[in-house]
């Protein structure tokens, strides 16, 4: 990207090197003398500094205006040939470009204003008014015109890539609202049952009743934590990332892979499904199972919209102790245009998810050919439940 950077001003270097050589012959050969000379310093200064507007663009836009301005109103009363000339016009055009481009929006309307106010300024300078518009005029303002114009078409693009983007952001998080009411519920419910069994077993046992307690209090704590992290989630984008659950299907295990690998099969692609036991996956939180269920149906469906040539399509969910991966491929071609394709809104709100639990989401071309997708989860062990509660 850097060095792509450099070529661009290289280029650029050059092509404000032949204008001013350019009009500097056109002054010397309609005024002569040394005329040309104060053209060709000014407007290489403000080339110059439009040549290293990536280190500040706010302030290579004031320096550039500044000069500008300056030799406008030497021009006016030196009697020198017209300013600004094409050479100086077309630095200027950069500087406000790259602001309205990049700069905060009311010093981007800053510098295209004293970027219009340049243009139209030289009125002072042109010898001739009788005829109309200058066409010192007319060259400035339509320059400065199409430097607005191009910064400002890829900057509302930004802004509305950015605004599309929010809104998955927040599709995703109104997902994992309405399914905190299935994980608050499974949580309490489970703390209600412990608290009865406490009561048999402290009018029965009073001694076994701290153990009774203690399942209670570490039910508790599963459930704060639970609904902490889903709540962190619904957060504003703008503060610190925290971790959500969230899970379609049941508040536990798998179980609803298979009737999602099953309507994806019926659209003629053969898939590899591989998952842990059931005994296993029944004890995750139902926060990870929901975010696994989420990667693979997301993956799936990226699938059957972006790559059609597939035939047949991998999916595995692996744990190997506290980490938990799941990674969908497939086995399409590679095509020239597929990155783009495959990089859509839908990563999004998957990431947002695995991130919000603390883990990681890679997507991209495999080696040779076809498309992965790999998630990483943190899965804390179980905790040991009291003798008690085992028997």
């Amino acid at each position: 990207m850097r060095v792509g950077r450099w070529a661009a001003d290289a280029g650029l270097g050059v092509i404000f090197a032949a204008v001013l050589a350019f009009w500097a012959y056109r002054i010397a050969d309609s005024w002569g003398g040394g005329y040309w000379g104060f053209d060709c310093a000014a407007g290489a200064v403000v080339c110059v500094i439009a040549l290293a507007r990536r280190f500040d663009p706010a302030r290579a836009a004031a320096a550039g205006l500044a000069v500008a301005a300056t030799a406008v109103l030497a021009v006016r009363f030196a009697d020198l040939p017209s300013e600004p000339g094409p050479g100086m016009a077309l630095g200027l055009a950069v500087l406000v470009g790259t602001a309205v481009r990049a700069l905060p929006v009311v010093t981007a309307c800053g510098v295209a204003a004293g970027g219009l106010a340049v243009a139209t300024g030289s009125l002072l300078t042109a010898h001739t008014l009788a005829s109309g518009v200058p066409s010192v005029t007319a060259m400035n303002v339509l320059v400065w015109a199409a430097a607005v114009v191009a910064g400002l078409c890829p900057r509302l693009l930004d802004a509305r890539r950015r605004a599309v983007a929010e809104g998955v952001r927040r599709a995703e998080r109104l997902r994992l609202a309405r399914e905190l009411h299935d994980v608050v519920a499974h949580h309490v419910t489970g703390i209600v049952v412990q608290a009865q069994a406490a009561r048999l077993v402290a009018h029965k046992s009073p001694g076994k009743a701290g153990d009774a307690l203690a399942e209670i209090e570490a039910a508790g704590s599963d459930a704060l934590a639970a609904m902490r992290r889903v709540v962190g989630l619904l957060r504003d984008p703008d503060e610190p990332a925290a971790r959500a659950p969230g899970g379609p299907g049941g508040l536990g295990g798998l179980g609803g892979l298979d009737e999602l690998v099953g309507r994806f099969e019926a659209g003629g692609r053969a898939v590899r499904l591989r998952l842990p036991d059931e005994e296993e996956t029944a004890t995750w939180p139902p926060e990870v199972a929901g975010t696994v269920y989420r990667v693979v149906q997301e993956s799936l469906t990226n699938i059957s919209r972006h790559a059609p040539n597939s035939r047949s399509v991998t999916v595995s969910v692996e744990r190997a102790r506290e980490t938990l991966t799941v990674e969908v491929a497939d086995d399409s071609p590679r095509g020239p245009s597929r990155h783009h394709q495959r990089g859509g809104y839908g990563l999004i709100g998957m990431r947002e998810r695995v991130e919000a639990l603390g883990g990681t989401l890679r997507a991209g071309p495999r080696p040779g050919s076809g498309w992965s997708v790999r998630a990483t989860l943190p899965v804390p062990r179980a905790k040991a439940l009291p003798e008690r509660a085992r028997r």
